[in-house]
Parts: structure tokens; C-alpha cells; sequence
């Protein structure tokens, strides 16, 4: 068996050090974990951690915080942590406690999470900046105005409080945008046994089965590899398909319908997101071929369009223009293709919007960022304009078209769904389709599935 790649200890150090680095003399930055979330009444959800709190310590426990203080002669990197017990390690499994965090994780310091706000009053002091969540979550708000309070109340003593309040998010979400050879490494790993589900799900798929048993097969592929889905899967067939973000898996799959399929694998918290649709049956018809080869070329456009230089929206442009073409080459839109992907003017008061013709058809944006979430942190446009491309970033590229029953739609095109999405690194040239393990051409699709 493959051994599973991993961000080590050395990066997690470098990825503190540069947050350290750009928060200045007299910052601190605070970050707070996740918490285990009730399922319903003592059953709890699986936990998983924060992916920036995870970005940067690697800690994977709740009830956690860590602090970052640049300069400071005791330690840079605070961590706050459950305290090792026994009773508790029985039922809800091992702890790293404060000795751990400091030898397995890298801290400078390490506090029991219950000393938290006494040791925050003494960290926040003489300290003008604070980086934090600002309105991420009520409760942490709170707990930092009380410390500052805190402070406020010892400035006859000479106790300076901080005056100033930044969003840490704007600092490690553009650190999490850009990937590491490692972190590349670890995307492979997941789009690889996403691919390899991907095409079981191909394999196995006849009418008759319920969306559930593919998704089972699906997901068993994943925790083959130790993973888990990386977001909740969808499987759709027939009109299911043109549900977006359908996910009742319940109904049963019927000869001439497609199955689309949009489920994603996580590795260690890095995501892999792969969409694909194909015949119930194992053949095209005549007119679901004549869509997903549309749907096919706007997505190899799109992919053509990833490369250093470019801005985000090219790759959506390139699609939208692709799909507009073979839609009217199809005659299910008439007119100039500039003309039918141009909104049209913002209505006058009291006026109904209206929308490009095309977007009756397909109404998404063509990707997103992906990374430690399916739908990344990072700014998709900067000082108003959309961003350029540069290698180390990853995003979906997924057009689609779904083909609602409507007036104005001939009904042998009614309730076909495709979307075709697969994950694409920007590199130095051009790009890596991340999810290439898995077929997509309509001969390489019916062929596997005649197997």
C-alpha cells in the first residue's frame, strides 16, 4: 500500500514563522479550534478541526487556542489545550495535553485551556494590535472585549491596552491560496482516490440501484484510503441532476436517465471535488451526447484558459462562450452568441431583472478556490478587478448544463444533467489537472462501462 503523504512538523513551524513575520512588533494574532458539534441530543457530529487553526498547528483536538506574539522572549507560538485525563481519555479518546502540544506540535508554550483568560490578560498586554476572527463566532467576541476590559481597568497601573482590531483571515487566507509542493502532494493523493471512486461508481452503476447504493460504494472507496468525504455527495439521476446542490440520494436510477455525480475526497483536511455524469445504462442517447460533448468542450476551454497571466474569470468566460456556441450549433438558443451571453441592462425602478439567455441553461460560476476547504479562503478579486492566476493556486473548473422542464424546451431534452468538474493546479507553464484518473471522453465513459 501507497504511503500517505503529510505536512510536516518543519512546514507547520515556517507556515507560524511567516504569519509571524507580517504581523509586526507589536501584534498578536489569536485563533480558536473548532468544537464538537451536537448531532442531536448526546450523539455528536464527526469533529473536524478549523482549517486555518488546522493550517497553522497541525493540532487536530477542540477546545483549543492559539497565540501568536512576534518578539516575545518566553515564546512566539501559545498554545491553550485540554489537559491530559484519564476518566475522559476513556470515553472520548487520547489527548495531546500541554506537554504534547509543546513536544509533538511545536509550541513555544503550552497553557490547560481553563487558564485561558488569566494568561490572555497577560499575552494581550503592552500589545497594540490584535488579529482575530472578528465576527466569526459571538461567544470568542466576548471573551476578547473581556480581556481587553480587563486591561482597560489597569491603565493607572502603566498596563497598556490595544487600540487597534484586523481580521486575521486577511492575513491566512492569502497564505492558504498559494499551495506548497507539499500541499500539492497531499491534493494528489485525494484527487487520486477520488478518481479511482469516481470511476467504481462507473463500474457498478445499472438500472435498478438507488442513488444510495452508488454513493456507498463511492464513499467506501474513500475510507479504503483512510478518508472521508471531503463534502456531502451528490448523486443524482435523471431530473435529480439538474438539482445543484441535490443531496436526498434516495430515488432509484432508470434505464435512459444520466447519473451525475459530484463527491469529493479529504486527505488530512485537503479536499478533492470531482464531478462527473454518465448513462444509467452504460450508452449516450442521441441527444444526452449531443449536450455532454457541449458540456465537454466548454470544460476543456475553460482548462485551456488556467495558466499564469490570466485572470480568475477567464476560464468562466472561456465556458460560458463555449456552451453558448454549442447550445445555439443545437438550436436551443437563437441569435449571436455575444448577444446571448451580455446581460441585459439593469431594469428602472420597480423593473424585473433579467438575465442572459444562456443562464437558463447554466447558472453557476465555472470553479472555485480548493484546498484545506472544498470551497477555499482567498480573494477572488483584488482592488476591484478580478485576480491574476499564479502557480500554487488550485480551483475547479465544472461547467454544466441542466436542462429543466420549460415552454420554451423541446421535451426529449427535459431533465438532462451534466456537469463535468475536475481540479486544476496552476504551474509555472501553464496547468495540472489534478483529477485526470478518471474518464470523461462519451467513448472512454460507455467503454469503461461495458467492462
Amino acid at each position: 500500500m501507497k504511503t500517505a503523504p503529510s505536512i510536516s512538523a518543519h512546514e507547520f513551524a515556517e507556515r507560524r514563522q511567516r504569519l509571524l513575520s507580517a504581523l509586526g512588533d507589536k501584534a498578536i494574532a489569536i485563533i480558536h479550534s473548532s468544537h464538537v458539534v451536537i448531532r442531536n441530543r448526546d450523539a455528536d457530529f464527526p469533529f473536524r478541526q478549523d482549517s486555518s487553526f488546522l493550517y497553522l498547528t497541525g493540532f487536530n483536538e477542540p477546545n483549543a487556542v492559539a497565540v501568536f506574539i512576534p518578539g516575545r522572549a518566553e515564546g512566539e507560538y501559545v498554545l491553550f489545550c485540554q489537559a491530559k485525563d484519564p476518566t475522559m481519555e476513556r470515553w472520548t479518546g487520547k489527548r495531546a495535553g500541554v506537554e504534547g502540544a509543546v513536544k509533538d506540535y511545536g509550541a513555544d508554550q503550552a497553557f490547560t485551556i481553563e487558564e485561558l483568560d488569566k494568561q490572555m490578560v497577560k499575552l494581550l498586554a503592552g500589545r497594540s494590535e490584535v488579529h482575530y476572527r472578528i465576527g466569526f463566532e459571538t461567544e470568542f467576541d466576548l471573551k476578547v472585549l473581556s480581556w481587553l476590559n480587563t486591561l482597560r481597568r489597569q491603565v493607572r497601573n502603566g498596563v497598556a491596552a490595544p487600540h487597534t482590531f484586523k481580521v486575521l483571515d486577511n492575513l491566512v487566507d492569502e497564505m492558504r491560496l498559494f499551495k506548497s509542493a507539499a500541499e500539492v502532494e497531499m491534493m494528489r493523493y485525494s484527487a487520486q482516490t477520488a478518481a479511482r471512486a469516481h470511476t467504481k461508481a462507473m463500474q457498478i452503476c445499472r438500472p435498478g440501484l438507488s442513488e444510495f447504493e452508488v454513493q456507498s460504494e463511492i464513499e467506501r472507496e474513500f475510507r479504503k484510503d483512510g478518508m472521508e468525504p471531503s463534502y456531502t455527495s451528490i448523486v443524482g439521476g435523471g431530473e435529480n441532476a439538474c438539482i445543484l446542490h441535490y443531496v436526498e440520494n434516495r430515488s432509484v436510477l432508470n434505464s435512459g436517465d444520466l447519473l451525475l455525480i459530484d463527491a469529493g475526497s479529504e486527505h488530512q483536511g485537503y479536499a478533492s471535488d470531482i464531478t462527473r455524469s454518465f448513462p444509467v445504462n452504460g450508452r449516450f442517447s442521441l441527444e444526452q451526447a449531443q449536450l455532454y460533448q457541449v458540456v465537454l468542450d466548454a470544460q476543456k476551454a475553460a482548462i485551456a484558459a488556467v495558466k499564469p497571466g490570466n485572470n480568475w474569470d477567464a476560464p468562466h468566460q472561456a465556458a460560458v462562450r463555449s456552451l453558448t456556441q454549442g447550445l445555439v450549433a443545437l438550436g436551443l438558443l437563437q441569435g449571436e452568441v455575444e448577444d446571448l451571453i451580455k446581460d441585459p441592462p439593469k431594469p428602472e425602478e420597480g423593473g424585473v431583472p433579467q438575465e442572459a439567455p444562456y443562464r437558463q441553461f447554466y447558472m453557476h460560476k465555472t470553479g472555485h478556490w480548493l484546498g484545506l476547504d472544498v470551497h477555499d479562503v482567498g480573494d477572488y478579486k483584488l482592488n476591484g478587478e478580478w485576480r491574476t492566476l499564479e502557480p500554487g493556486m488550485v480551483l475547479t473548473v465544472e461547467p454544466g448544463l441542466y436542462m429543466s422542464p420549460a415552454e420554451n424546451l423541446d421535451p426529449k431534452w427535459w431533465n438532462i444533467g451534466i456537469r463535468i468538474e475536475d481540479d486544476v493546479l496552476v504551474t509555472v507553464d501553464g496547468c495540472e489537472v489534478l483529477t485526470a484518473g478518471v474518464v470523461k471522453e462519451i467513448a472512454d465513459i460507455e467503454a469503461l462501462m461495458a467492462q
